[in-house]
């Protein structure tokens, strides 16, 4: 397999500023759609499939330290793709990412990453849940939040209240965002369980709207 330095995304340079725009110019990109960007990795992330986990893990961070925000995009993808390889020892080594080029778009994405690590490990989701819960960096906070998105029967409803009660009262966005988003999508599920932990604690104005979608 090639290095990771001869890897390079192919962009338009008409798409490049109205994406810089969306993220509020916090970021440069190479100028390439999700779809695209998928198509043009599909090979180089199918090939990580068979590296050592050490090249893997550096592979993934080279690419996370360029600067064009669509290499970290490849970087998280690359993770997904490898998740069922990965032990808590690679994982606890991916945290790192969360906290650097953060913003909405790199930290869900991770989430999505930590979250199917959960499912796939059940027994090994409370040290999972550890690396990001009461973290000093409330991206990792939100992740703490977001953990168990996906999950209905299999959701822990002690650590997801847990996650959100550690940041009840917590001004972030993000982090009001999250615990709505939290327990919207759980609401889907088990309707009832939310409506009592809505009723039962005083959170933001945002966080009730949010988490309020599917009561009945």
């Amino acid at each position: 397999m090639g290095k990771v330095t001869e890897f390079k995304l192919n962009g338009s340079v008409e798409l490049k500023a109205p994406m810089a725009a969306y993220m509020k110019n916090k970021f440069s990109f190479v100028g390439i759609k999700a779809p695209a960007r998928k198509q043009q990795a599909k090979e180089y992330i199918n090939l990580s499939k068979k590296m050592p986990l050490q090249e893997l893990l550096q592979t993934i961070g080279e690419l996370y330290q360029r600067t064009e925000r669509e290499y970290q995009y490849v970087a998280i993808d690359m993770s997904f793709a490898n998740v069922r390889r990965f032990s808590l020892v690679e994982i606890r080594n991916l945290t790192q990412y969360v906290t650097q080029k953060s913003w909405w778009d790199s930290v869900d994405a991770w989430r999505k990453v930590f979250g199917k690590y959960a499912q796939l490990h059940p027994n090994e989701k409370q040290q999972l849940f550890a690396l990001f819960y009461k973290h000093d960096d409330f991206w990792m906070r939100r992740i703490a939040i977001l953990l168990q998105l996906l999950e209905k029967e299999t959701l822990d409803k002690e650590m997801l209240a847990l996650a959100i009660l550690y940041d009840q009262q917590t001004e972030e966005f993000f982090i009001q965002k999250a615990i709505g988003w939290a327990l919207r999508n759980y609401g889907k599920f088990d309707s009832q369980w939310v409506k009592y932990f809505v009723a039962g604690h005083d959170l933001s104005k945002l966080a009730t709207r949010e988490a309020s979608v599917y009561l009945k």
